[in-house]
């Protein structure tokens, strides 16, 4: 299973869920269902732009858990 880890990484920079979202301009319900992790699917531009707001890498942003699988 793949996890985003967007919250831990907000948390360890200061930001809030808040402060990324008005960043991203997209619908607060498609928002929240990507950093709870119910989604299926996250758009390129959003993981690039999640990325360069977070001073991170799609390695850092991404967690597989193999064992729920």
């Amino acid at each position: 299973m793949i996890k985003l880890n967007v919250l831990e990484l907000l948390e360890k920079q200061g930001r809030t869920k808040y402060w990324l979202w008005k960043q991203l301009n997209m619908s607060y319900q498609n928002f929240n269902k990507m950093v709870n992790n119910e989604t299926k699917s996250i758009r390129y531009d959003n993981i690039e732009t999640i990325c360069f707001l977070l001073n991170c890498t799609p390695n850092d942003l991404f967690d597989i858990d193999y064992s729920k699988e």
